[in-house]
C-alpha cells in the first residue's frame, strides 16, 4: 500500500479508533491516553501515511519551516534561559530566509521521533534541528531513513554519522574543576542534568578524571532534571553533610539550578563564597542578578543557536560547514567562587 493510497479511516482501522482520535492525535489536541495516542502514531508510521499540511504542500510547493522538538516539561522550559537564548539564535538566522520555526514539545524521544517522521512525510518542514541526545539515539536512524536534511546538537560520539555542531563540554567541566582546586578546594560536587542524555554522560566522565588526576579528598556527583527544585534539593543533600564529608566548592550544570542553590546555601545560614563555592554552567543575566553574583563557564548561547541554523541551510544547499564544534565555555570568576576558609 503506497502513501498516496492510505487514508486517514485507514489509520483509524489499524489502530482501532475513530478518525476524530486521529485527527486529535496528529494536531496534538488533549482528550486521548498517552497509550491510545502512541498507538496511532504507530499505526500511521506502519502504514506510511501522515497529514498533508495544506492543498499548496499536495502541489509539491516547498513549506519554509524548520522543526524542533525538545523532550521537556513546558514549565521548564519557560523558566530556562538556555534554550530561550538558543532558540531566539535560530530564529535570528531563520528570519533572515523568511523562515519560519515548527516548535513543539513531546514526552520522550520515541514520540519525536514519530513526530519528525509526520512531519516530513506530511512536507511540513524543509529539515530540522535535533537536540538533547542520548547514547544509542534512535533518532540517528530514524532521520537517516527519511532522508530529512538535519543538524544535531550534539558531539559526534552520539550523533552517528549526523551533521553536529557542539560545544566541548569535557574541556570546559576539566577547567571548572581544575579551577577551584587552584583556589584551593578539595572536596568538589557536581549537581548534573539527567543521566540519560549524552553531554550529562560526557560532563560525569570529564569530572571524575579531572576529580582523579588532581587526587580530591572528596568528589561528588548528583544527577537531577535540570529543574531549580532539584538543584536545590540537591544542594541541600550535599550541604546536610558535617565536615569533612561536606563539599566546599559545587559546580552546577545549568544557572537555574546554581540560583537555587545559592537559596540553599543562605536557608542553611552558610555564607558564599566564605563557606562554599558555587559554579554555574551557561552564563545568563540570572548569574548578574544574585547577590553575590555567580561566577560560570560562559559562552554565546544565542550566537550558538545561529550557527545551528546556517549550519541547517548548509546541508540543505549542500554547500555548509559540516560537522564542527563551537567555542569551548570560558570560565568567567564572580562573586560566588574564592578560596576556602
Amino acid at each position: 500500500m503506497t502513501t498516496s493510497r492510505v487514508t486517514i479511516k485507514d489509520v483509524a482501522a489499524r489502530a482501532g479508533v475513530s478518525k476524530g482520535a486521529v485527527s486529535l492525535a496528529f494536531n496534538h489536541k488533549p482528550g486521548l491516553s498517552e497509550a491510545t495516542r502512541d498507538r496511532i502514531f504507530r499505526a500511521a508510521r506502519e502504514l506510511g501515511w501522515a497529514p498533508n499540511l495544506t492543498a499548496r504542500t499536495l502541489a509539491g510547493s516547498r513549506v519554509d519551516v524548520v522543526g524542533l522538538a525538545i523532550c521537556r516539561p513546558a514549565r521548564l522550559l519557560g523558566l530556562e534561559p538556555f534554550y530561550m537564548e538558543f532558540v531566539s539564535g535560530v530564529e535570528s538566522v531563520l528570519a533572515e530566509h523568511s523562515c519560519s520555526l515548527l516548535l513543539r514539545l513531546v514526552r520522550n524521544v520515541e514520540e519525536e521521533v514519530g513526530l519528525q517522521d509526520v512531519w516530513w512525510r506530511g512536507r511540513q518542514i524543509g529539515g530540522a534541528i535535533l537536540v538533547d541526545f542520548r547514547p544509542d539515539d534512535p533518532r540517528v536512524a530514524a532521520v537517516e531513513r527519511l532522508g530529512m536534511p538535519v543538524v544535531a546538537v550534539g558531539h559526534p560520539s552520539l550523533t552517528g554519522g549526523l551533521t553536529s555542531v557542539w560545544t566541548d563540554d569535557a574541556t570546559a567541566v576539566t577547567e571548572a574543576v581544575r579551577y577551584l582546586a587552584a583556589l584551593g578546594h578539595r572536596r568538589i560536587a557536581r549537581v548534573g542534568g539527567a543521566a540519560a542524555l549524552g553531554h550529562t554522560a560526557i560532563r560525569t566522565a570529564a569530572f571524575d578524571e579531572a576529580a582523579g588526576a588532581l587526587a580530591l579528598a572528596g568528589a561528588w556527583q548528583v544527577a537531577t532534571d535540570f529543574s531549580g527544585d532539584a538543584g536545590a534539593r540537591a544542594t541541600r543533600s550535599l550541604l546536610t553533610a558535617a565536615p569533612p564529608d561536606r563539599p566546599t566548592a559545587i559546580v552546577y550544570d545549568n544557572d537555574i539550578m546554581a540560583v537555587a542553590g545559592l537559596s540553599v546555601a543562605a536557608e542553611m545560614g552558610l555564607s558564599v563564597p566564605g563557606d562554599v563555592s558555587l559554579l554555574a554552567w551557561d552564563d545568563s543575566q540570572l548569574c548578574r542578578l544574585t547577590h553575590p553574583t555567580l561566577s560560570a563557564m560562559s559562552h554565546d548561547v544565542h550566537g550558538f543557536g545561529a550557527d545551528v541554523a546556517r549550519t541547517l541551510f548548509g546541508v540543505i544547499t549542500g554547500d555548509g560547514p559540516g560537522s564542527h564544534p563551537v567555542p569551548t565555555p570560558v570560565l568567567t570568576p564572580r562573586g560566588s567562587t574564592a578560596p576556602p576558609r
